[in-house]
């Protein structure tokens, strides 16, 4: 994932600090987000998938998925998001979903809802599938397909959430919160009660990846965050009998920082289509840290012992102020790509927290792009598509 902003020259992680060493002691994960492949029809230019995209070449065949799959749950695992990129672009999704479903683990389709006919999804249905959650870039078509960058995105997002209900499995609405649809928050919270979800997640824009690629883009103001945190809070007590509200606040504008994947190592791990086990995301951005591939080990040998999950395991590796802070298993120091992309450094305190010294600064980037006006976006893409401006 290629870093898109000014920072210091960047600090690799030493070799003594990423072994067994140093790791602490962790329960067995309860979540595993399988990226199954990273073909996708849309184009979000605040994709989570790395800028660099892996190639169809590259995946998993079916039987690793599976076997990874019966691994994950022996280990504890006990609900798996199938996402990608689209998930549904694999031929094989309904073999992996039966996997699943065979070894007692809660199925998750995160999709965009593009492509995917009825009789498929009857037949993900039949194979076990637990849960759908459909994304919505925007509250309205103009806005889903510009933001989507792909024509009639909308209607067939609203085609899938149809049969969804018709079928009797469980909906959520997923929504990325950025400057173009954030005044929709209402809206998207209409939208989803007329959909029959029976939750919604809204997510502020997190800036690794193709969203910080395109942060200028993206940032609204303060003031539009102040609002839509607001409308949340007032819906969920509102509609607290009818709909589930989670949210993600957003990290620029924040006074402490989230405890991602609710502590690194702690609780998930991540499969990429080409079978890398990660932390988190956008564990890779991060230099220095050695990923292991389920093609080579188990996946509890990687949970227990990759250098990579070891790396920022509990908190013998903290600096100051987090070392000596009391919330420091609270929120886990933040967010380590995140202070990786402002402060430079893997390991420093993550600047949204008040006490981080690169605090001020961080706020003052966010208040610099929410200022900026009519910048184009520069869509999630393969390396070899050229780019195309936003029309």
């Amino acid at each position: 994932m290629t870093i898109h902003t000014p920072v210091p020259p960047v600090e690799t992680i030493p070799a003594e600090a990423t072994g067994p060493a140093v790791r602490a002691v962790s329960p067995a994960p309860i979540g595993m987000l399988a990226e199954l492949t990273h073909r996708c029809p849309l184009r979000c230019p605040y994709c989570s998938n790395p800028v660099d995209l892996e190639r169809r070449s590259a995946e998993l065949d079916t039987a690793t998925w599976v076997r990874v799959l019966h691994e994950a749950s022996a280990l504890g695992v006990l609900q798996v998001h199938l996402s990608g990129g689209e998930p549904t672009a694999r031929r094989d999704i309904a073999e992996i979903v039966r996997a699943c479903a065979e070894t007692g683990l809660y199925s998750n389709l995160i999709t965009a809802g593009i492509g995917v006919t009825r009789e498929r999804l009857e037949g993900l249905a039949d194979a076990g599938l637990d849960h759908v959650q459909l994304s919505f870039q925007g509250a309205d078509a103009a806005t889903t397909d510009r933001v989507a960058g792909l024509p009639r995105a909308h209607e067939r997002k609203l085609e899938l959430a149809a049969w969804v209900r018709a079928l009797g499995l469980p909906l959520t609405v997923n929504v990325v919160v950025h400057r173009a649809n954030i005044v929709q928050v209402p809206l998207f919270l209409e939208l989803a009660l007329d959909l029959g979800a029976k939750r919604i997640e809204i997510a502020h824009a997190q800036y690794y990846g193709w969203a910080l690629r395109n942060r200028s883009a993206l940032m609204p103001t303060r003031e539009q965050v102040g609002v839509a945190i607001a409308t949340v809070e007032a819906a969920r007590e509102r509609l607290r009998n009818r709909i589930v509200i989670d949210a993600v606040l957003p990290d620029y504008y924040a006074r402490y920082p989230k405890p991602c994947m609710q502590g690194w190592g702690r609780q998930s791990l991540n499969v990429t289509p080409s079978g890398r086990v990660l932390p988190c995301h956008a564990a890779e951005t991060i230099p220095g840290l050695q990923f292991w591939n389920v093609r080579d080990r188990s996946v509890a040998d990687i949970w227990r012992d990759s250098p990579a999950f070891n790396a920022y395991r509990g908190t013998d590796w903290m600096q100051e102020p987090c070392r000596s802070c009391a919330r420091r298993e609270r929120d886990w120091g933040g967010c380590r790509c995140q202070a990786l992309a402002i402060a430079g450094d893997a390991a420093a305190t993550d600047p949204a927290c008040h006490l981080s010294p690169l605090h001020a600064r961080m706020g003052a980037l966010a208040d610099a792009d929410a200022g900026t006006d009519g910048a184009a976006y520069d869509y999630r893409r393969y390396a070899t598509e050229p780019a195309e401006p936003l029309s």
